[in-house]
This record gives structure tokens, sequence and C-alpha cells, in this order.
């Protein structure tokens, strides 16, 4: 775990996103191409049947897509804005323990970035994501994502 980032994660989470801060996410990787984040199978973030809460699974995604963003946004040093345009998900099977959230298109972020900066328009960048459970099922994606980030330079 990169206990650094996620303390950062956490620190604004509890002040700007206090849902988040409640189920408790780690990084595990944040970089210009992938970001990994868990978040752990408990009390909070279960659901009746002992998996993780769909809402609690987009979060997840929701943090792995944001994290890539916001990466590629401080590596240059300008105020970038962005916000969530569309999110689409297929859950392929129950989350049945700690759920890794994966993205790998952080140069998809770095590009949009680059480009708002360049344009000072609005760009839309759309970045996939899987999650999976590898205590449980290994690499076997759980669910997979779609996200599309607005981003514009301020």
């Amino acid at each position: 775990m990169n206990w650094k980032q996620t303390l950062a994660i956490r620190a604004f989470s509890l002040k700007n996103l206090p849902l988040l801060f409640l189920i408790r996410p780690q990084i595990i990787e944040m970089n210009e191409k992938r970001c990994e984040a868990v978040i752990p199978l408990n009390y909070l973030t279960r659901n009746h049947v002992k998996s993780m809460y769909f809402g609690v699974l987009a979060m997840g995604a929701d943090l792995a897509g944001g994290l890539s963003m916001v990466d590629a946004i401080e590596k240059t040093g300008n105020k970038v804005g962005f916000i969530f345009k569309d999110f689409t998900a297929n859950f392929i099977k129950r989350a049945m323990s700690d759920v890794h959230f994966i993205c790998e298109e952080g140069e998809i972020a770095t590009k949009a970035v680059k480009e708002t900066l360049k344009t000072k328009k609005r760009v839309n960048a759309t970045v996939n994501m899987y999650a999976t459970t590898p205590k449980v099922s290994g690499d076997e994606h759980v669910a997979e994502f779609t996200l599309t980030l607005s981003v514009k330079a301020k």
C-alpha cells in the first residue's frame, strides 16, 4: 500500500467526500499510467447477500478514474477542473472480498489535460477500468466500468 497517497485521499475525502472517507479506500499504486485502489469488504460496504454494494463499487470506479485525472493535472502545475460526464458499469459477478479498482489508462487523462491547456476548451476523456477480488477470484474481473471525465483549464 502507498501510505502517503492513501493518507492524502483520506484527508481530502474527510473534508470533501465523507462517504468516501467512511469506506476507507487504500491506494496501492498511482502513477502516470496506472491507478489501483482497494476498498475493503466490511459492514459498511456490503449488502444483504454479503457482497460489495453496487454503490460502493461505483465509488471505487470513481476513485480510480478520478485519481488518474488528478495525477495528470498535478503533474502540469496548472489549474484544471474536471467532472464526471457519464458512467456505465457492467457487474459480472458478486464481489465477495476486498475489491481492487484498476485504471490503466492514465495516458488518456494526460492527453486530455494537455489538450485543454492548449485549446482552453472543455475536453472529454473516456477511461475504462475494472474491478477484481484477488483473494477470491484472482485477476478475474468482477465488474467493468467506463467513465467520461470532462476537463477544462481554468
